[in-house]
């Protein structure tokens, strides 16, 4: 497994990444940086901590809506293919969990400002 430091929010991660994955989780911390930084920035929430709790919170909230109906047949397509391979779904579960894990363990050296 490949290791990549990124920068979230100011602050510098080493996550591990699956090889030919890069662009994948690059993206995803790009996603997780606009999103806290954008929680940041309008004051409110000043802790650390709880700013990455709303932003997974609005990014969860996002993956639940429900797809515009012009979404449908892609994804029937998706949902097709995940349930011909649940092995890859469950690696995928494995993966999101570690990475909740490091990102717990991060935050835990954090004291609250906020």
């Amino acid at each position: 497994m490949k290791q990549l430091e990124v920068q979230i929010m100011g602050q510098n991660y080493m996550l591990g990444c699956p090889e030919n994955s890069e662009a994948r989780l690059l993206e995803a911390v790009d996603t997780v940086d606009s999103a806290m930084c954008k929680i940041r920035d309008a004051g409110k929430v000043k802790a650390r901590d709880r700013i990455a709790v709303l932003a997974a919170l609005n990014l969860a909230y996002q993956l639940l809506e429900p797809a515009p109906a012009f979404m449908e047949p892609a994804l029937q397509t998706a949902d097709s293919l995940a349930n011909a391979d649940n092995g890859a779904s469950e690696a995928t579960r494995a993966q999101l969990q570690a990475l909740l894990e490091k990102l717990d363990a991060a935050l835990a050296g954090q004291n609250p400002a906020a």
